[in-house]
């Protein structure tokens, strides 16, 4: 199957179609009920590696022309991220490059919008270790390609931590990752009440916070509908159940530079 799912070309328009009916078969017949780990992979790192051709054959483009003005059916972020979030060890890494590259065709100050990105997909599925592996590999390749922003390595005996002065939201899903990490509702319930004025300016973000509050630090939220189908609506678009909204360039102020958060 991955032989041939390889085999198409590039603009093939047949392409999701077989890669969707591909994870079916897969769900039906093995022994993952979302699909082979495997197969999503595959899938999502071809349409990761059509979003880099864009990049690098095209004037930057907006994030939000992806889906409406791009024809190529490689060229589409969200699959890379659905199936890249439900694939293997490997996929993190994937994942993390992937939302790098969409990230530098936006502004410097939207960084944490795209890292989100990477990382609440993975702790939406109860993979930390993923989560935190996407969030490192992302914030490495921020520090080395936008010296623009500027970062301090803060480290205690427990833990070792980058910290952007100008980048708040970047510094919550760090903290996040850590809070978790230690089982920590205290430490989650004060992040929240810290970082709440620039989460809220984000506007997109309360549903997957809401899940994960719930799954890793017991704070019950109002059942609505089908839990799972509102999870992996969360998961893939972060904005209320919908698991594939159009997207759209961010809109949140660059923030003032300011001690530490």
């Amino acid at each position: 199957i991955l032989t041939i799912l390889r085999a198409f070309p590039r603009s093939e328009p047949t392409k999701k179609r077989f890669v969707t009916e591909m994870i079916n078969w897969s769900s039906k017949a093995g022994d993952y009920p979302y699909g082979d780990p495997e197969l999503h992979h595959v899938a999502g790192s071809i349409f990761a590696e059509g979003m880099y051709y864009l990049s690098f054959n095209y004037p930057p483009i907006r994030p939000g022309t992806f889906q409406s003005d791009i024809k190529d059916p490689e060229c589409e972020p969200y699959d890379a991220e659905r199936h890249l979030a439900l694939g293997t060890k490997d996929s993190p890494e994937q994942l993390a490059k992937c939302e790098y590259e969409w990230y530098t065709q936006d502004d410097s100050h939207t960084a944490a919008l795209y890292a989100a990105r990477a990382v609440f997909p993975y702790l939406l599925i109860g993979n930390l270790r993923s989560a935190n592996k996407a969030h490192l590999i992302f914030t490495s390749r921020l520090n080395s390609g936008n010296k623009s922003v500027s970062v301090q390595e803060v480290s205690s005996k427990s833990s070792d931590m980058r910290v952007y002065p100008v980048l708040p939201l970047l510094n919550f899903l760090g903290l996040l990752l850590l809070a978790v990490q230690r089982g920590s509702s205290d430490l989650y319930k004060q992040l929240a009440k810290h970082y709440a004025p620039h989460v809220k300016e984000v506007g997109v973000w309360d549903d997957a916070l809401a899940q994960i509050g719930e799954m890793y630090f017991g704070i019950r939220i109002p059942r609505q509908g089908n839990p799972l189908f509102d999870m992996m609506g969360s998961m893939m678009g972060f904005g209320g159940g919908s698991p594939k909204p159009k997207p759209k360039k961010a809109e949140v102020a660059p923030p003032p530079a300011a001690d530490l958060d």
